[in-house]
């Protein structure tokens, strides 16, 4: 697909950093993208819920911004909204009232759900808000497969926009194959150099669950769920 219409296809975010990124990098997150589903298939999801390496559970309604964390270790919930970070939040069998302890435990489920979510969603977030993307070439993931590789940087954006990513992108599928983060823009060495592996469809859009030993589980993509996922204290069975 040329270049132009990939663009028209999946447009950049408001405040992607279009003159800072290589076009190459540009073309390739549109490859991604397409290879996921396209742009279309991903503003068409809805309701995706996963759990994050066996601890957390999430409900994340995309058009709304509604969240759901329930925390699988203990008894504790939050419902809120990720735009307006208004929330209820339940511990004990009961709701927190006291208003400084429901504005902290709110905070800590949107920086939980934007963490997890990158984890699962992060191939689709190539060109947001703040994205600055690089074409470093060529390179080969640990296990020897040929791809290209993304360098992604961040102004101003998230809890932590010093961070910084490598994203290899396999030369055949088109898809992320392997990740590293470093959590700084200045770090040699990475914090973690992980795989991504068993993409599987869910709905219109593929997603892959696999990060080595750490894994992303009970992956579900639904157009419609009850509301009460995103306002009360009993726990989805979903």
């Amino acid at each position: 697909m040329p270049l132009l219409a990939q663009k028209k296809n999946n447009p950049a975010a408001p405040g992607f950093d279009m003159a800072g990124s290589d076009k190459r990098a540009i073309q390739i997150a549109d490859e991604v993208m397409a290879a996921q589903g396209g742009r279309k298939a991903w503003d068409q999801t809805r309701h995706i819920a996963w759990t994050f390496l066996g601890f957390r559970r999430l409900h994340w309604d995309k058009w709304t911004g509604n969240v759901r964390v329930d925390n699988l270790k203990n008894d504790q919930s939050v419902v809120l909204n990720i735009n307006t970070d208004k929330g209820r939040v339940f511990r004990n069998g009961k709701e927190e009232t006291q208003p400084d302890s429901v504005a902290k435990f709110v905070k800590a489920a949107k920086s939980a759900w934007i963490n997890d979510s990158y984890w699962l969603l992060m191939p689709f977030k190539l060109k947001d808000s703040g994205v600055t993307l690089k074409d470093l070439g060529e390179a080969k993931t640990q296990d020897g497969q040929p791809a290209d590789l993304l360098q992604m940087t961040f102004k101003g954006v998230g809890d932590t926009p010093q961070n910084k990513y490598q994203v290899w992108v396999d030369k055949t599928t088109r898809l992320v194959s392997q990740w590293a983060y470093y959590p700084k823009f200045s770090d040699e060495k990475p914090g973690f150099v992980l795989p991504w592996t068993d993409y599987k469809d869910y709905g219109k859009i593929k997603l892959s669950g696999k990060r080595g030993p750490r894994e992303l589980s009970d992956i579900k993509v639904a157009d419609t769920l009850p509301d009460a996922v995103y306002t009360l204290l009993d726990r989805p069975n979903l």
